[in-house]
């Protein structure tokens, strides 16, 4: 019994230290943000939390007219939804496709596809721009949107997922009557929201994130994503530390959000090979 709570409380001690150690870059975030420009750079003391906090920095972030983090923010909000809700879309109905298809050629296909995880994102990022370039997309959402949309990583985690489902409630659907479009909606999709809502944080998080694509698209400040208007806090002439620190805090607030309402699926959902018969 002893040997039990000593185990136990050592395990404990190990998560929390684990989670203290965690928690340190945000930390150190969140005092940054609210320290002035000399508290930042000043080497003379250190204090764990400033003694005058500068709320007005997020106000001044806001009100900076050379980065604008409000339009990013929105660009980035509207470039991650959308590329989630589609890449579901897409991948969700080609992996389906893929796990019931009984053509000759369908895991020929599949192959291919996974045959494109090994390609590096250098090697297709010039062609891309050229294409996205030719049809005028250049600073425009659908030049940030559209070539995100199809991800090869999830048609893969789909047709893997699917391969599992049991066929059992899809045949229970077809001697109903439904076809194959109503029993994707109406039974497997509803079936497998636990996986879905999986692959949706991935990718929302992987949009949010992405910086080299929409730094070179977003060639004007109407079309920043918020990554690269953290970016532009450091240049080769001035450094602006309590604005990066600040930005990058109002930043992560929707990824967040996000990971707080949704954190039970990422590892529930894709650990999750099918639904148990």
């Amino acid at each position: 019994m002893t040997s039990n709570l000593s185990a136990r409380a050592a395990r404990y001690l190990v998560l929390g230290v684990a989670a203290l150690i965690f928690l340190v870059p945000f930390y150190l975030l969140l005092r940054g943000a609210l320290s002035s420009e000399q508290q930042l750079v000043g080497i003379d003391h250190w204090t764990w939390f400033p003694t005058n906090p500068q709320w007005s920095n997020f106000a001044d972030t806001f009100n900076n007219s050379t980065v604008p983090l409000a339009r990013s923010m929105f660009n980035s909000l509207a470039i991650a939804v959308t590329q989630t809700v589609l890449v579901l879309v897409i991948s969700g109905m080609a992996g389906y496709g893929l796990a019931r298809s009984t053509v000759r050629y369908a895991n020929a296909v599949f192959y291919l596809i996974v045959a494109t995880l090994l390609i590096p994102a250098a090697v297709t990022f010039v062609p891309s721009f050229v294409m996205v370039s030719s049809l005028g997309w250049v600073s425009t959402l659908r030049g940030l949107i559209i070539p995100g949309l199809f991800q090869s990583l999830a048609t893969f985690l789909f047709r893997q997922y699917f391969l599992g489902f049991p066929k059992e409630l899809e045949e229970a659907a077809r001697i109903d009557g439904a076809g194959p479009m109503r029993t994707f909606l109406s039974i497997v999709v509803p079936n497998s929201w636990g996986f879905t809502a999986a692959i949706a944080t991935i990718t929302f998080i992987g949009s949010w994130n992405s910086f080299l694509w929409p730094l070179v698209i977003g060639q004007d400040q109407s079309a920043w994503t918020v990554q690269v208007s953290l970016s532009t806090y450091i240049t080769a002439q001035s450094v602006d530390l309590s604005g990066m620190f600040t930005a990058a805090l109002v930043s992560m607030v929707p990824l967040l959000l996000m990971f707080l309402f949704l954190q039970r699926w990422i590892v529930a959902g894709v650990e999750q090979t099918g639904i148990n018969e």
